[in-house]
């Protein structure tokens, strides 16, 4: 909940100290110390070849895939590797029941056969510059938090001007060292992707929810996509006269393997961490926005669960979004349990209470700091309460009931618009919604949902819909929700197209599906009005929070927080200790994978060629020197949320794996790196080549790959 309101805030809250190889560092500001300690694990790779604007680089090579995952370039044909989960969204949008590309598997023969993959993007980073004197001293000093981004959010508009009518470029203005420095980021965006390769699910998602965040591991987490481009090389729009994109630098594909201690670095684009949130905002998170999180998810999971594996259709539409709502759930589940048993609060606490002795040390730290602390702790503890109610808020009716969200963006659509701009909001934005919409199914969620609301908050912040529960329907959410999707015409595309057409505004607010949908936004108009002095408080004490800690320790190293930019991290292969008189090992092979399969079970289910096939155990050049398949293996990397498809690279910058997830111990990681228990989880290459060649049947594609030993 905090995070939708406080993005902006967290994404400044922006640096840490260095302890062991923690950090995800801009590759433009690696100083000599993180250099030195690369090269002490083993990095060997030209330092000036990491990132370079005017010749080819490894910057060049590793792209945001989508929205929110990382990929890298891996043959000069334009070829992606990133993860399945990560082309999850669009392998399901290109299956149907017929043609099951997620159950099934999918590999194109040649490139005329690979599937255009509509609406994915692939983005690749063309510049960063530093903008800050073009930002700060142009915002006043006197402005309150809100006001200060407002401003900064108007001058970085007018700096991107140049790139608004560019559907090929995409520019942002990210804040860095809690918004002391600015970069303006600019990306070639390539929107002619195809499908070439995905393994069936139950090799790229074995295990499913169960192993989730889990090790020992064995999921074959990968997928192939390539990207196109018109004949100068540049990016266009899908066309059959586009050709597959040469990137300007190729990552080279190691068969050699990993052991323990080796390099391990990763380059991707984490989402967000908050490294250096305070003890009381860490105490409301927990309690305030993961638990209910947990709850109103559990009880919308069980349902889509439940319809998904009983009816095909049912589980094709639902599988993108079951995939996406379950990982937060699961991840919230994680976090808290291991903030809990790494002591972290009791750690934040400690940090806070060095940082009120510097500040009572002497008069000026007192003068500019001494409120700082008594702030933060009001303001967290004065708004708990109401914090809870805004997250059980958001996940019933903005995440929750999927009707309100159809009624949301229906009222975005303009009765008096052009022909043209009415029939691409349509296209866009409702036709596509409801090919993955089963209205039965949410009319079981919406009772559950809003009864579990009533259950959980105050009446004085039910919507005003819930009388008209209790006066018409003797407070029966059943008997109100079988009247509603009875009733409305927004439950199904035809009939909503014929009100679209033929009725004016005011008609389309009687429905009743739009009647939930402004009852539900009022109250979150008022429920955001009632936390706004806490929101403004909490942007300011987290801001001067870091800059207190930053001037107390003012000769540390530090790295900026994650935003979704272009980050390293490195370490090493190494297995952990997750408890008392417990080891793991750093790596998984084929033998974890058949002692976990379970006939027809939806997480542990194996194809008979795939049985057969890891039996045989004929790896030939893909297997380890033991005669096994590697499958996972882990390492200490940084990484977090955005992570997904990053490469793991050796210290020639070779490839030798793609990061996947993280593990449940160290679920704490967005908050505090923890260097002896935090792992990053990677598909071994091996095991990704080995199943495009031998499982998929398509050598060719190995084929196009620079294939080193």
């Amino acid at each position: 909940m905090r995070k939708l309101f406080l993005f902006f805030l967290l994404s400044l809250i922006a640096v840490s100290w260095v302890k062991a190889d923690e950090g995800m560092w801009l590759l433009k500001e690696l100083n000599r110390e993180s250099v030195a300690r690369m090269k002490e694990l083993g990095f060997t790779f030209p330092v000036n070849k990491l990132y370079d604007e005017k010749n080819a680089s490894l910057k060049d090579a590793v792209v945001i895939f989508g929205g929110g995952c990382s990929g890298v370039a891996v043959s000069d044909k334009g070829l992606i590797f990133t993860n399945h989960h990560c082309g999850y969204g669009a392998i399901q949008k290109l299956s149907s029941v017929e043609a099951d590309y997620l159950k099934n598997g999918f590999k194109a023969d040649n490139q005329q056969q690979e599937l255009y993959a509509d609406g994915l993007t692939v983005s690749f980073l063309r510049s960063m510059e530093e903008v800050t004197d073009q930002i700060l001293p142009k915002v006043p000093m006197v402005l309150s938090e809100v006001q200060r981004e407002q401003a900064i959010d108007s001058i970085s508009d007018e700096l991107l001007r140049q790139y608004d009518n560019d559907p090929f470029t995409s520019a942002r203005i990210i804040p860095f060292y809690s918004g002391n420095k600015y970069y303006k980021v600019v990306y070639d965006v390539f929107r002619d992707i195809r499908l070439v390769v995905t393994p069936p699910s139950s090799v790229g998602k074995y295990g499913g929810d169960t192993d989730n965040w889990m090790w020992p591991r064995h999921t074959g987490d990968f997928s192939v996509f390539r990207v196109y481009a018109d004949r100068n090389n540049k990016p266009a729009k899908y066309s059959v006269d586009n050709v597959p994109y040469r990137p300007k630098y190729v990552v080279p594909v190691s068969l050699g393997g990993v052991k323990e201690g080796d390099y391990a670095m990763t380059i991707g684009y984490p989402g967000s961490t908050q490294r250096y949130l305070s003890s009381f905002g860490i105490a409301q998170q927990m309690e305030s926005e993961n638990k209910p999180r947990i709850e109103v998810r559990g009880a919308k999971q069980d349902i889509w669960w439940d319809a998904m594996t009983k009816n095909d259709t049912i589980r094709l539409k639902y599988a993108n979004k079951y995939a996406g709502s379950s990982n937060y759930w699961k991840n919230s589940m994680g976090m808290n349990e291991a903030l809990v048993k790494l002591d972290v609060l009791a750690q934040k606490r400690q940090l806070e209470k060095r940082l009120s002795d510097w500040i009572n040390s002497n008069e000026k730290n007192r003068a500019k700091y001494g409120h700082l602390l008594k702030t933060l702790e009001e303001t967290y503890t004065g708004s708990t309460d109401l914090a809870r109610y805004t997250t059980y808020f958001l996940e019933t009716f903005n995440n929750g009931i999927e009707l309100i969200r159809f009624a949301n963006t229906i009222l975005q659509f303009d009765m008096d618009g052009t022909e043209e701009d009415k029939s691409e909001f349509i296209n866009d934005r409702i036709i596509e919604s409801y090919k993955n919409y089963e209205p039965k199914l949410d009319r079981k969620v919406l009772p559950v949902l809003m009864r579990l609301y009533e259950q959980r908050v105050p009446a004085e912040y039910l919507p005003d819909i819930y009388n008209k529960i209790k006066t018409e329907f003797d407070g029966d959410y059943d008997k109100y929700a079988d009247w509603l999707f009875a009733n409305s015409q927004f439950t199904n595309l035809p009939d909503l197209m014929k009100l679209l057409k033929n009725v004016d505004t005011e008609t389309l607010v009687q429905d009743p599906a739009m009647e939930l949908a402004l009852s539900t936004k009022d109250m979150g108009y008022e429920i955001t009005e009632r936390m706004m002095s806490a929101y403004e408080n909490m942007m300011r004490g987290e801001r001067e929070l870091m800059a207190a800690l930053m001037e107390m320790d003012s000769k540390k190293n530090f790295y900026p927080d994650a935003t979704f930019t272009q980050r390293m991290s490195y370490g090493s292969v190494k297995g952990y200790k997750p408890r008392d008189g417990v080891w793991y090992d750093y790596y998984t092979t084929e033998k974890g994978v058949l002692e976990k399969y379970r006939e027809n079970d939806p997480e542990f289910h194996l194809e008979p060629k795939i049985i057969e096939a890891l039996k045989k155990r004929d790896f030939g050049r893909y297997g380890a020197k033991d005669g096994t398949m590697r499958v996972n293996f882990l390492s200490d990397n940084d990484i977090t949320g955005g992570n997904s498809g990053s490469p793991v690279f050796n210290g020639k910058a070779e490839l030798i794996g793609l990061a996947f997830d993280g593990n449940w111990e160290a679920l704490s990681g967005d908050i505090v790196f923890e260097p002896e228990m935090q792992r990053t989880i990677s598909v071994d290459i091996r095991y990704v080549l080995y199943t495009i060649d031998k499982i998929m049947e398509a050598p060719h594609i190995v084929r196009e790959l620079n294939i080193v030993k």
